[in-house]
């Protein structure tokens, strides 16, 4: 299986997908620059990482949305084939209209750097098959744009079609609209999730919270190309 680590400007946290790609599942991965994205159509799954997309100029993931990377991003993801957004990757996926919603200061108005427990709601998706339906798992978080909203109709909808992925299981100290933390489009192969994964792929530095995320990916991959 192939990764690519979609990258723009901004983006800081590459190297930590990269290497939680080798670390979890040792497929491989490659980097591809935003002005490179109309070779996606060679990998199996697109990563996007954390970090300030642009500087997060105007708003996180809002001058990202303008690059012509965003339309083979969509392409890709129209494919069915796996999309993981984390941190701004999921601020980019709501700015391109690929997941729905938006993102608000977090309530504190400041950056906010923590381990979150995270309650996994559906676990019969792309990226949740190797977790338990109800399990909570330890997962980092940083941002200052953390606090997911959307409105009435669109929870609604995303409650009705199993949409909501992750919740988190405690305070819900940055004040996402119904606990979400993270969601899916309507066919199921995108992801987009403020905690991140990638940064709990070893005990050594928090857990292992993130390992399955991974492993799903590459086991729902292999059971379609099984020869």
């Amino acid at each position: 299986m192939k990764f690519a680590v979609l990258v723009f400007p901004g983006l800081t946290c590459d190297l930590d997908m990269y290497y939680a790609v080798e670390e979890t599942v040792k497929q491989e991965v490659e980097y591809v620059w935003h002005t490179e994205a109309d070779q996606l159509d060679y990998f199996d799954a697109v990563l996007l990482p954390t970090g300030t997309s642009y500087g997060n100029y105007l708003r996180p993931g809002a001058l990202a949305k303008s690059s012509p990377a965003c339309k083979h991003l969509q392409a890709f993801a129209e494919t069915g084939k796996p999309v993981l957004g984390v941190g701004n990757g999921f601020h980019i996926l709501v700015e391109t209209g690929i997941l729905p919603g938006g993102f608000l200061r977090n309530n504190s108005l400041k950056f906010r750097s923590a381990l979150e427990t995270v309650k996994v709601e559906n676990n019969n998706t792309v990226f949740t098959k190797d977790y338990a339906k109800g399990q909570t798992i330890q997962l980092p978080v940083a941002s200052d744009f953390g606090n997911y909203y959307a409105d009435e109709a669109t929870v609604e909808e995303l409650k009705k079609t199993n949409r909501i992925i992750f919740t988190y299981a405690d305070e819900n100290l940055d004040g996402s609209i119904s606990a979400i933390a993270g969601i899916t489009n309507d066919k199921g192969n995108v992801l987009g999730m403020m905690p991140l994964p990638e940064r709990a792929v070893e005990e050594i530095i928090g857990g292992t919270g993130g390992t399955p995320l991974f492993h799903s990916i590459l086991n729902n991959w292999s059971e379609q190309h099984v020869n």
